[in-house]
């Protein structure tokens, strides 16, 4: 896993550009991020994790995670596009304060998402779980600072 640059060097870089502020696009991603954490919490009431659900579980946090981080950054008219975009958005983090250990959680969770999505690996369900958690304790947070 490299490491994820500076959110500065993203912009530098123009993975990161400035935008016209999008608050119509900012609600919509928010809004759908708390759909789908209601959708999350129902699953898991019905079903549990399972080896045979966890990618399902990691792929939905992280979801639920990146559309209130995207919605902040549309907030302040940042959007990313290119190699380095979901690093880009994760590096914002940084500069919403949150604490490194968040971070760096939150950039493992990309790492791991993308080797779902892009390799077809296999996570277990006790990282699944380790995963709810997180997006449990960290979608507050994000959620007060998503106008």
């Amino acid at each position: 896993m490299r490491s994820v640059k500076s959110f500065e060097e993203y912009i530098q870089t123009g993975v990161m550009k400035q935008v016209t502020i999008n608050n119509e696009r900012a609600r919509s991603l928010s809004s759908e991020s708390a759909r789908k954490l209601g959708s999350l919490k129902e699953s898991l009431e019905k079903i549990g994790i399972k080896k045979e659900n966890a990618n399902d579980y990691v792929e939905d946090c992280y979801d639920i995670l990146m559309y209130l981080l995207r919605a902040k950054l549309y907030q302040e008219g940042y959007s990313s596009s290119g190699m380095g975009a979901h690093e880009a958005e994760v590096s914002y983090l940084r500069i919403l304060g949150f604490s490194e250990k968040e971070f760096y959680f939150m950039d493992q969770l990309r790492y791991f998402r993308n080797g779902i999505l892009y390799y077809g690996i296999p996570l277990d369900s006790e990282y699944a779980e380790k995963v709810i958690e997180f997006t449990y304790n960290i979608y507050p947070k994000l959620k007060k600072i998503v106008r």
